[in-house]
């Protein structure tokens, strides 16, 4: 499966667009976690314990979005849009969301 954030793929035509497909994850910010990038925020450094949540988040997100389009018999997804956004009460949650256009090459 190719997945591209732009909107064709050289040398390979589309034949068909099979429709948006998207993959969304919410993950929750834990006490440890929270702790843990304060002292980072005072002492300076990089927030790996959220770095790791992130990027576990967004492969999560990628993973949903191409079994939809496996579903759809998609070959590829373009146009990619990969987009983050912090939810829930104070900010306690981050949800990453992707979405793309399932096409058949």
């Amino acid at each position: 499966m190719i997945i591209t954030t732009t909107p064709t793929i050289e040398g390979r035509p589309v034949r068909d667009y099979l429709g948006i497909v998207t993959g969304e994850v919410i993950v929750g910010a834990n006490i440890f976690k929270d702790m843990f990038a304060n002292i980072r925020d005072i002492v300076g450094g990089r927030a790996g314990a959220y770095e790791s949540t992130l990027r576990d988040a967004r492969l999560q997100a990628f993973a949903e979005l191409e079994e939809e389009a496996r579903r759809r018999g998609a070959d590829a997804v373009i146009g990619i849009d990969i987009d983050y956004e912090v939810v829930g009460q104070g900010g306690s949650m981050l949800m990453v969301s992707v979405s793309g256009t399932a096409v058949k090459l």
